[in-house]
């Protein structure tokens, strides 16, 4: 189940920030998110260490932890896109199809005229396919 989405700017600045759990674990949500963005910023820096290429903006997991993990995503803008999942045993295809519909939904919000670039996404377009992408991907895990 994903239970945390965001989205953040190429100068590390939140955009778009939503967690689908009570509040007592946003916090540690922020957190997980965060030092998924020093992991990115690892890889991306860093590529010839890391082993990874950047021709795909795919960078698979960034988090792993006991109760949660992270998958990250990079546009060709240096938008980082991450989410946060309580399932241990995601595949790599159903997180790239989710970050692709996600990236859909990013492009269509940012491309909206009275979108300010690099301001926060308030869109509730954009937030009510989040949720959907969201659910969608948890129905698609029972199967």
């Amino acid at each position: 189940m994903i239970v945390c989405v965001a989205v953040v700017g190429h100068q590390n600045n939140p955009l778009y920030l939503q967690s689908f759990t009570n509040a007592d674990d946003a916090l540690k949500l922020h957190h997980i998110v965060h030092c998924s963005l020093d992991v990115i910023d690892d890889r991306v820096n860093n590529p010839k260490k890391t082993g990874s290429t950047l021709n795909e903006a795919f960078l698979g997991l960034l988090y792993p932890s006991e109760n949660y993990k992270a998958y990250g995503y990079l546009t060709n803008t240096k938008v980082k896109f991450i989410f946060v999942t309580t399932d241990l045993d995601v595949k790599d295809a159903d997180v790239r199809n989710f970050f692709k519909r996600f990236h859909s939904a990013y492009v269509d919000a940012v491309s909206n005229p009275f979108h300010v670039p690099g301001k926060k996404i308030t869109s509730k377009t954009f937030a009510e396919r989040t949720w959907f992408d969201c659910w969608l991907q948890l129905s698609l895990v029972g199967q």
